[in-house]
């Protein structure tokens, strides 16, 4: 009976071991490459949007004026208002570039869909809300513009000469 829980403990030992060392792998996966899934991702839908709105200007208006409509912005500006910015942030979030402020007016966006739109498509929104999170919090990593220019200010304002 005790060589029956002996190796009942090993055989759980072995899978602790086991668990432990996925998740040693998953604690190597890359930040920039997160970063970049997000980015791309969130530029997808909100770029796909815009294209939608454009095929069909006056459908857009026509559901900004029923569908869409909000209480605290006239149908035609909030049209204009929302392509303008499915157009904008999709190629920032692309470059990395003012990412987390892109991410930023992208997030009130969905708020503003979630609260006053499309309640009920929380699920959705709920997943994007989760990538805007990880940008604003981390910005967009190694592989951006954002990077770049950081490391471009940094530079420049260390004084030369150690002084």
């Amino acid at each position: 009976m005790s060589s029956t829980v002996q190796t009942s403990g090993a055989h759980g030992s072995r899978l602790v071991a086991l668990a432990a060392g996925t998740i040693g792998w998953f604690a190597l996966i890359p930040y920039w490459l997160i970063a970049v899934t997000c980015r791309v991702a969130l530029a997808q839908v909100f770029w796909s949007s815009a294209q939608a709105h454009l095929a069909n200007w006056q459908t857009t208006l026509f559901l900004f004026n029923t569908d869409y409509r909000l209480p605290f912005l006239p149908p035609v500006p909030a049209a204009y208002m929302a392509v303008a910015v499915e157009l904008v942030v999709p190629p920032l979030l692309l470059l990395g570039l003012a990412t987390r402020f892109a991410t930023l007016v992208i997030f009130g966006m969905t708020l503003v869909i979630e609260v006053f739109v499309y309640p009920q498509a929380w699920p959705t929104h709920i997943q994007w809300a989760a990538m805007m999170l990880v940008l604003m919090a981390n910005g967009a990593g190694p592989l951006s513009l954002d990077w770049l220019v950081r490391r471009w200010i940094d530079a420049r304002s260390t004084p030369k000469g150690g002084q």
